[in-house]
């Protein structure tokens, strides 16, 4: 087989390895081997699919402390949970440290409203190895052994402002004394239908220490509906043994180690003690709960029902362990025996796997991190079950929804229809798919599972989830809004990957299959979202939410609107991606030859509406400060330029192509095409890059940016104290911490201003920050574009990195400078310590904590501390590559 790595960080050089096939890429040509993986959320509650009230307030119609009583309609959550590829069965853990008011059978957070950053999960846990196919999986969960502070996270978070930093369940002091337990959850498949678990709790306090383990399998709820009226059934077998049949997954039998007791209820909502009225059911979701923390009469004495969790009511001595072994399976005769050779094969084979994806990698370091990165997204995969159709419009078996819901989110989007394994952002803050996000985690995931990452781009295209108008849906919040199209970026990079990967044969029917939705994608974007008609577009918040001065998706009273850089920028960088998937196929289909054409003509169209335009100086690019801005549009099609020196600037960077010169002499696309733009439009050709003029190696250059510009924005973005920080390159620049922006519109003023960590305003949720963060994607593409250049102009084009410092590097070496700085934030310095872990000396030192990394949303665009969710393993996940 041959595998594909990455030489230098996130370089487009590749160099192609011949191996063997080992057992893991084996089992990845099976799709059985992924029937069963960690697809259960990590919350359910207040998610929009679960919303069911007339004013869409989907924080508080079920809450945390509602969600051990409610059943869900539309998916399940747990600790470490697994399920089938149609969520008809889980299985996750629950404990009790006999302290507690409630099991711990789901992470405990906070909702956008309680936080003082928004939406926040208050635990620690942690994604250590997973395999593609889930052959083996493990994970850590820390609990402690005193009492869980519920109410002190939820009223000190409720008492701090926007600017004080958020209050974590470590600062609480449970961990301060080791009083804890380390509860490692691992998985291992024997078969398809036959996955050991292992759950290894270790007691880190210097006291012998009670706990309540309770594995807990059950059933999603999919009677209660109106749709169906089977019920599946799970049953006490034998001591030990739990016989559990479901009529589409066959008869599955779940065998406990040491035959504990069994407790069973229902998953049905607790009617009684949510609205006050009894719906003649017996058992409930929180039946298992209440009887272990109050010993209630709530279990069913028949051992039978939905759900059911064996309970290993254990005493683990002070700095030791107790392991619990149970197995799910198909087969009758499976035990123990085997059970310790099929742990130790897969964690060999998950070993050997790893080894071939990161074989030129050496600091050990480094093969943790990445390792780690990768765990967290093979494990961030969900299962995502979403009608809006039988949302809206309400189940037959259950009360009509409130009339509001029909004029309210998403209405317009009722073709959407979802039941798919999807790589989520976050699957605690973020359990939704997100349209931008989910193009980088394709990226990512390339490197591991390549057949998984083209499903992931093929998804939103489907027609079930792309809009009949062309549109993409963005995120659950607001299918309508816009993210940056990105889609058609990962799937041009996937393709030639893989190309690469299989001796230059492509995989021309995926290509074909994306290309033709994204340009009814493309059609929407020129549509929609360029109310001039001039190739200068909007989008609103484009994924980008506050960077903003003012909310970018706002309708402003004057019939003002906001002509935006990044819009304008990604669909330049779109126009040449679709132009060479067209030249690609137009190698087989020389039909293809005219669309290359047209999206080469969108391209330079745009080219000329970035561009400073006449006396009035009305393009986005600024010749004063040598900056691109977006510009505010007036009433009287007069402009105002908004000059925040932000990320928005850079994007235009990230529209860049590098052809050979046979590809050029050799079709007429860009043969003719040139031709003609510089002899019939002179103005715009003198524009863009010189695509006539040969570069390194005979290549051509069709970019946005001339030298000029482009070392002009690069001269902003080297400068540390702009956009430059020790771990990457900001979203806002720093010159704004002591110079803020103002503008005042209708007698209204708005401001920002650089601020490193989290954000002091409301514009877009709790807990958004584009205002001077450094966030891992636009890195990628800052560094992919460095490199593109680099192919072009070669080894003598130098710029001075830092800006001021006297240094000059070639493109190449600035891209791998960058990468460098944003490998910082994760890898230990020379004292030891991770940028990522802040300045928390527990974390930073303690040997059960250092070496356990998460992947945060972003970074503190000082010194590099992990902010926002907590598990963003989604596209921060790109550090993976990084390390290739």
């Amino acid at each position: 087989m041959i595998l594909l790595l990455w030489d230098n960080a996130i370089t487009p050089t590749l160099t192609i390895h011949s191996i063997y096939m080992n057992e893991e890429q084996k089992r990845l040509k099976d799709s059985a081997w992924k029937k069963w993986g960690p697809y259960v959320s990590d919350r359910q509650w207040g998610t929009v699919r679960e919303d069911y009230s007339a004013d869409g307030d989907a924080w508080n119609y079920i809450t945390h402390e509602m969600a051990r009583s409610k059943t869900y309609r539309w998916g399940e959550e747990g600790i470490a949970g697994i399920c089938d590829s149609l969520q008809l069965l889980c299985f996750s853990v629950a404990l009790w440290n006999k302290k507690d008011p409630i099991i711990k059978e789901r992470y405990y957070g906070l909702s956008n409203p309680e936080g003082n950053h928004g939406e926040d999960v208050k635990e620690l846990y942690y994604y250590l190895d997973n395999t593609p196919t889930h052959s083996y999986m493990k994970m850590l969960y820390k609990y402690p052994q005193q009492e869980y502070p519920y109410a002190w996270l939820l009223e000190e978070n409720k008492r701090r402002t926007r600017n004080d930093p958020e209050f974590e369940l470590i600062d609480t002091g449970v961990f301060e004394h080791n009083d804890y337990f380390d509860v490692f959850i691992e998985y291992a498949k024997n078969a398809a239908d036959d996955i050991l678990i292992k759950i290894t709790v270790n007691n880190r306090g210097g006291n012998d220490a009670a706990l309540n383990v309770l594995p807990t399998v059950w059933f999603r709820n999919r009677w209660a509906w109106g749709y169906t009226g089977y019920k599946p059934q799970i049953s006490q077998d034998s001591d030990g043994v739990m016989s559990v049949y479901h009529e589409d997954l066959g008869q599955l039998w779940l065998k406990a180690e040491n035959n504990p007791a069994s407790l069973f209820c229902d998953n049905e909502t607790n009617t009684q003690k949510l609205y006050n009225y009894n719906d003649g059911k017996q058992f409930f979701k929180d039946g298992i709960n209440d009887h272990v923390t109050k010993n209630a009469a709530t279990i069913n004495l028949n051992k039978t029902g939905t759900k059911a969790a064996f309970n290993y009511d254990i005493n683990v001595p002070a700095g030791q362990s107790t392991t619990i072994r149970l197995r799910l399976t198909a087969d009758a005769k499976k035990g123990f025996d085997d059970f310790d050779a099929i742990f130790n094969a897969r964690v060999t084979e998950a070993d050997a796997f790893y080894k071939d994806i990161i074989q030129d990698q050496k600091d050990a370091d480094r093969v943790l991190i990445q390792r780690q990165a990768f765990a967290g997204m093979l494990w961030s995969k969900q299962f995502y079950h979403y009608n809006i159709h039988q949302w809206v419009n309400g189940d037959p078996a259950e009360p009509t929804p409130p009339v509001e819901r029909k004029n309210g989110r998403n209405v317009q989007w009722q073709h959407l229809n979802t039941r798919d394994i999807i790589s989520m952002p976050d699957k605690w803050e973020y359990p939704w798919f997100a349209a931008w996000d989910l193009a980088f985690h394709s990226l990512a995931l390339s490197t591991i599972d390549m057949d998984f990452a083209k499903n992931q781009l093929m998804l939103l295209i489907r027609d079930w989830y792309m809009h009949p108008n062309g549109q993409l849906p963005a995120y659950e919040w607001e299918f309508g809004d816009a993210n940056p199209p990105v889609h058609a970026m990962a799937a041009w990079k996937i393709y030639l990957k893989d190309k690469a990967s299989n001796g230059g044969k492509g995989d021309t029917y995926f290509l074909e299959r994306v290309f033709h939705k994204l340009m009814l994608n493309f059609t929407w974007w020129v549509n929609r979202k360029d109310a001039s008609g001039k190739n200068v577009f909007e989008g609103g918040f484009l994924g980008l939410d506050n960077i903003g001065v003012f909310d970018r998706n706002t309708v402003l009273p004057g019939g003002e609107h906001l002509e935006q850089v990044d819009g304008t920028g990604w669909m330049a960088m779109y126009s040449l991606n679709l132009m060479a998937m067209a030249a690609e196929l137009a190698n087989d289909n020389k039909a293809y030859v005219d669309i290359a054409s047209k999206f080469f003509e969108h391209f330079i169209y745009i080219a000329g509406a970035m561009a400073s335009m006449g006396a009035d100086n009305q393009g986005l690019w600024d010749d004063e400060d040598g900056f691109f801005y977006d510009q505010l549009r007036l009433e009287d099609n007069s402009t105002e330029k908004m000059k925040v020196r932000s990320i928005v600037g850079l994007i235009p960077l990230f529209a860049v192509e590098v052809l050979e010169d046979l590809d050029v002499v050799n079709n007429p696309i860009f043969k003719d095409r040139f031709k003609w733009f510089e002899d019939n439009r002179p103005d715009l050709a003198s524009l863009v890059s010189r695509w006539d003029q040969k570069g390194t190696d005979n290549k051509h250059l069709i970019s946005l940016l001339r030298r000029y510009r482009m070392k002009s924005l690069l001269k902003y973005m080297l400068d540390e104290n702009e956009f430059l920080s020790p771990h990457g390159i900001r979203s806002v620049s720093k010159y704004h911490l002591n110079n803020p922006y103002s503008v005042n519109i209708n007698g209204m003023t708005f401001s920002m201003r650089y601020i490193p960590a989290e954000s002091d305003s409301g514009l877009f949720g709790g807990n958004s920050n584009w205002r001077g963060p450094i966030w891992m994607p636009v890195n990628y593409m800052i560094i992919e574009s460095l490199y593109r250049f680099h192919e072009y102009y070669g080894d003598d084009f130098k710029v001075e990195c830092p800006t001021g410092s006297g240094n000059f590097m070639n493109l190449k070496e600035v891209g791998d400078e960058i990468y460098t700085r944003i490998s910082r934030i994760f890898l230990k310095d020379a004292d030891g310590n991770r940028a990522v872990f802040g300045t928390n000396t527990k974390i930073q030192t303690d040997p059960n904590f250092k070496d356990n990394i998460l992947f945060h949303e972003y970074f503190d665009g000082d010194n590099g501390k992990g902010i926002g969710a907590s598990h963003q393993t989604g596209w921060t996940g790109l550090i993976a590559n990084c390390f290739n």
